[in-house]
């Protein structure tokens, strides 16, 4: 990947953060913008979010996003210079459960280690 493409992502990454932090502070307050991920011709892009707490605010979540999109993708717009404003769509991002899984079973490891 381009370091253009890279600076783009970290971009767009920072300024719909941003906005939903600032504009919907109350909602957005679990809500992680995780990362983007912009196709090469800049028309698509995949925003990657996570949620602490239970699989329903992740669902939440993906429903809050979906509604806010017209507002978000202006937000990227106004902020982000780029010939055409992407299409934008959510995904989660199970990174953070899967790192929380091999924590809990590293640590179930250690604690049958020790009673050995």
């Amino acid at each position: 990947m381009s370091n253009r493409l890279l600076r783009v992502n970290e971009l767009m990454q920072r300024e719909i953060s941003a906005f939903l932090h600032s504009r919907y502070s109350a909602e957005a307050v679990s809500i992680t913008i995780t990362g983007v991920d912009i196709t090469g011709d800049l028309r698509e892009a995949k925003v990657y979010y996570a949620v602490l707490g239970a699989q329903g605010d992740l669902e939440w979540a993906g429903r809050f996003l979906k509604a806010k999109l017209p507002e978000i993708r202006a937000v990227v717009a106004k902020n982000v210079v780029i010939k055409h404003v992407p299409l934008l769509t959510f995904v989660p991002d199970a990174t953070m459960h899967r790192a929380v899984r091999v924590e809990q079973l590293l640590d179930e490891l250690d604690r049958k280690d020790s009673k050995a």
